[in-house]
């Protein structure tokens, strides 16, 4: 590891040791607002609408860890952060949970000791070219210009590839989506390579999306989720529970639109527990009996979270896949609330 990494690693860890014994629920109370980092704009993830509200899956999140804590889904302050500056702004407090596009690694967990949660979305890696390119297959990408951010896990994933099926590329470094995506539109690059997730939204917002397509190879796999600061645990439980409220309301077939009727008729223990009305798992986090409740109310389960920003029948057209629950043939399912 080159000494530059090492120092700033140091450099995170340092400082998020610090504010995390500080205790991040008492802060957010006491300011009465969430500090959400989010990315720079990402449709169906997070972005901004009209009215400069940002909405998305993982905007949501936010909302619903704000409504558990604060009572509101409103209360939630946006931080627009690129790849290089999110942990660092973790790390100092600017923002009190990362809800965006960051793949859980082993480097990041124990170097950078910050703390992944869940896996809310379940990824990996592919490109996007244009039809008129010709390709049909990455492994026909041999010499191309490929717009890319520098330093990420995505350029090591690149270069692996690459190395493995005895081609090679020119990389065209790029600060964020966004400049990838005009620099591909541009004509600077020949392909992009993110996320699929992150490929899809940006060809839904593209002037012609169907005069792009995404390439079938997955070169690696992405596990995305929430952060918090390594050494809170007690932060790092409300907002690991809320997002496995979440699941479990999907689960249980709670909805937006059926709480209310669903917590006046349930016998159901594990339902009773979820929604406040037996036990004492809000006291156990610190929070009041109804927190998980409006979290759900908030934005609804996750299954109606993903498919409102990102399912297969908004712009970004994304199939829950491995991010359906797994009596579906997914991935996703919430421990046990008992």
């Amino acid at each position: 590891m080159k000494k530059t990494v090492f120092l700033g690693a140091l450099t995170v860890a340092g400082l998020a040791a610090g504010v995390a014994a500080a205790g991040t629920l008492d802060d957010v109370k006491a300011r009465g607002k969430l500090n959400c980092g989010v990315t720079t704009g990402l449709a169906g993830f997070a972005a901004p609408d009209a009215k400069g509200v940002y909405q998305g899956f993982d905007a949501a999140l936010c909302k619903a860890v704000a409504a558990a804590v604060l009572g509101d889904a409103a209360k939630v302050r946006y931080v627009p952060t690129t790849t290089e500056e999110a942990f660092a702004a973790l790390a100092s407090g600017q923002v009190d949970v990362l809800a965006r596009n960051v793949t859980w690694t082993f480097a990041r967990d124990t170097d950078l000791q910050l703390d992944f949660v869940a896996v809310s979305y379940y990824d990996g890696q592919g490109f996007l070219v244009k039809k008129d390119l010709g390709v049909s297959s990455a492994r026909e990408l041999d010499g191309a210009r490929i717009c890319l951010q520098a330093g990420t896990a995505t350029e090591a994933n690149l270069t692996d590839y690459f190395k493995a099926n005895a081609i090679k590329y020119v990389a065209v470094f790029v600060a964020d989506d966004a400049e990838a995506q005009r620099q591909f539109l541009a004509g600077a690059c020949d392909t992009m390579t993110a996320d699929m997730s992150v490929l899809s939204a940006l060809r839904a917002t593209m002037p012609k999306p169907d005069d792009h397509v995404i390439l079938p190879e997955i070169i690696s796999s992405e596990p995305l989720g929430p952060i918090v600061r390594h050494g809170d645990n007690a932060w790092g439980d409300i907002v690991r529970w809320t997002y496995y409220a979440l699941l479990a309301a999907e689960q249980k077939g709670i909805t937006q639109a059926n709480i209310d009727e669903v917590a006046m008729a349930t016998q159901d223990p594990e339902v009773r527990r979820l929604l406040g009305l037996q036990g004492d798992m809000g006291l156990m986090l610190g929070l009041d009996p109804e927190w998980a409740k409006r979290a759900i109310a908030a934005s609804g389960n996750y299954g109606e979270i993903f498919e409102a920003n990102i399912g297969i029948n908004t712009q970004v057209k994304l199939a829950r896949g491995l991010n359906a629950l797994w009596t579906q043939g997914g991935l996703q399912y919430a421990p046990p609330f008992r």
